[in-house]
């Protein structure tokens, strides 16, 4: 099981969410007959069929009522076809109430998909589980014989958290009346959004032994419900233990006080589901006219701020390109600056100034003297003293 959700949004209790599996052919057409039937008995106000996404095959089906007479409710119905394999399409359904949702309102799932019965159209293919192959929403789930095949069952159960999972218990056969199944019994609000798991009385121990992951145990002959994955801080299994759980028809209310208590914790939302949630509240198009009236207010609002950013930008950039252009009109009036003269060497002192003069005729008189005695000897005549210049020839 997950250990931490916080990268995910928590769940609105303004929402009512659902998913599950068509398994029959055209549920567009289903979904469609479905809604323009409420509408002509006025149990929604509108319904529409926008573009779906970009993948193919989507479709994406709309419907807003008012519920109790005043609270308007929108919901937004996706259909994704399964890519040629025998499940046939996924639907997801996401509901959102102006106020927190009450279970005694009618279930949004009977809005869009019809109830079985001869003549509505259902063949009562729309109501298989997403997640968990032979799992139904409306019936009554036997669990598997093998303990294994339990095992995997309630562990894959736990892991999908669109629904309420519920484990009963029979404490002994029951009779024709005890067969049916329990969501027909509960608030409108929660008949499709709790899915069944029975027993049988000997399987006790086996069921507990499955549960034993998941850190919960069904009472004999009562009821438990799967925890969330991840359980919310605080999570106590025992608050949704349900200790006996009566198959014969009758209203079972300590069951209904754990469900109500077990859906409003404060719990993640799953990733599909915000994204559902996010694709509806973004692109609704389902619009009264007050409220397409106030959307174009929205518009204009915001791009009247958005023009009037982009003036001040403008402004701002045409502040700065003047202010580049004056500077540089200043930068070229300006004269170049002299260039600092190089500076001499520092004269020597007169004595050092006459040796080296000495040195330089001593070396020119040293050269000359080579010169003369190559051409075939010196003439002492000619020989002058390099000390001071003096002819010495006398």
């Amino acid at each position: 099981m997950s250990i931490s959700a916080t990268d995910r949004a928590a769940h609105p209790q303004t929402l009512w969410a659902a998913r599950g599996r068509h398994t029959g052919s055209a549920p567009e057409e289903v979904v469609r007959r479905t809604l323009r039937r409420h509408k002509e008995s006025g149990d929604i106000d509108d319904f529409a069929e926008p573009p779906g996404p970009g993948d193919a095959g989507h479709r994406v089906f709309e419907a807003r009522w008012r519920t109790d007479g005043t609270v308007a409710v929108r919901a937004r119905l996706t259909l994704v076809p399964g890519a040629g394999r025998p499940e046939g399409h996924q639907w997801r359904l996401i509901a959102e109430a102006e106020r927190p949702w009450d279970d005694a309102w009618p279930s949004p799932a009977t809005l869009f998909w019809p109830e079985a019965g001869p003549g509505e159209g259902d063949d009562g293919a729309w109501d298989h589980h997403a997640g968990v192959a032979g799992v139904r929403l409306r019936q009554v789930n036997a669990l598997p014989a093998d303990d294994k095949e339990m095992r995997r069952r309630l562990r894959d159960a736990a892991r999908e958290a669109w629904c309420v999972h519920l484990v009963v218990h029979e404490a002994m056969t029951p009779d024709e009346r005890g067969r049916l199944p329990l969501s027909r019994l509960l608030p409108p609000g929660l008949r499709h959004r709790v899915v069944e798991h029975r027993a049988a009385p000997h399987q006790l121990r086996a069921v507990n032994w499955a549960l034993k992951d998941l850190g919960v145990e069904v009472p004999r002959g009562g009821a438990v419900l799967l925890p969330p994955d991840p359980a919310p801080k605080d999570y106590d299994g025992r608050e949704h233990r349900v200790r006996s759980v009566f198959l014969d028809g009758s209203e079972p209310a300590e069951l209904i006080a754990a469900l109500r208590h077990f859906t409003a914790l404060p719990r993640p939302l799953p990733r599909d589901a915000q994204e559902a949630l996010t694709d509806l509240r973004e692109n609704w198009t389902l619009l009264t006219l007050r409220e397409e009236l106030e959307r174009e207010r929205r518009l204009v609002t915001m791009y009247a701020d958005a023009l009037e950013a982009m003036t001040k930008s403008r402004d701002l950039y045409k502040q700065a390109a003047e202010q580049a252009l004056e500077a540089l009109s200043a930068y070229r009036d300006v004269p170049a600056p002299a260039l600092p003269q190089q500076q001499r060497p520092a004269s020597r002192t007169p004595g050092a100034l006459q040796q080296l003069t000495r040195t330089f005729e001593r070396l020119k008189l040293s050269a000359k003297g080579t010169r003369t005695s190559s051409e075939g000897g010196t003439n002492q005549a000619d020989q002058v003293d390099p000390a001071d210049g003096t002819d010495r020839s006398s």
